[in-house]
């Protein structure tokens, strides 16, 4: 399993090539909740707002756009 700084690309690339088996998103999970359908659609990834991490509230966690 391998993390940090993948994109859909890499990641596939990671796995294409024997380097992992899996791998794992937290940064891009936080800032798209809907990162599985975005990656199925090739969708547009949105930004995440690293001045919002562990800030205590919902902004940067929970207000996020999902797909339409």
């Amino acid at each position: 399993m391998v993390n940090v700084d993948y994109d859909q690309q890499t990641a596939e690339q990671a796995i294409e090539s024997g380097l992992a088996d899996a791998v794992t998103f937290g940064r891009l999970f936080i800032s798209n909740p809907d990162l599985p359908e975005r990656f199925r659609r090739k969708a547009t990834l949105a930004p995440s707002d690293h001045d919002t991490y562990y800030s205590g509230g919902e902004n940067g966690y929970t207000d996020y756009p999902n797909l339409p």
